[in-house]
């Protein structure tokens, strides 16, 4: 396989898993799939994450996230594979 081929695979299943996250948070039925409000959101959560509130976000996002991934023993492993492959 090329190298570019290998490479496309992984960014197709980086873009599918990041999408699993947003299916996982419930975002997709709370907004009735409504792509315009799911990009919103994420616009809005990048200008927190660049304003001075920035880093007290990421601690509190990232800590509901842990909890989320642990009360879910499958996404957890999941995440810690994917994680494990990317460093």
């Amino acid at each position: 396989m090329r190298t570019w081929q290998v490479e496309r695979r992984k960014r197709t299943r980086h873009l599918i898993e990041l999408g699993g996250l947003v299916v996982k948070a419930r975002v997709v039925d709370l907004t009735g799939d409504d792509r315009a409000i799911i990009l919103g959101a994420l616009l809005w959560m990048a200008d927190k994450l660049r304003s001075d509130q920035g880093e007290q976000a990421r601690k509190l996002w990232a800590a509901k996230g842990k909890q989320a991934f642990e009360a879910d023993p499958e996404t957890h492993e999941t995440d810690r594979t994917v994680s494990a492959g990317r460093r």
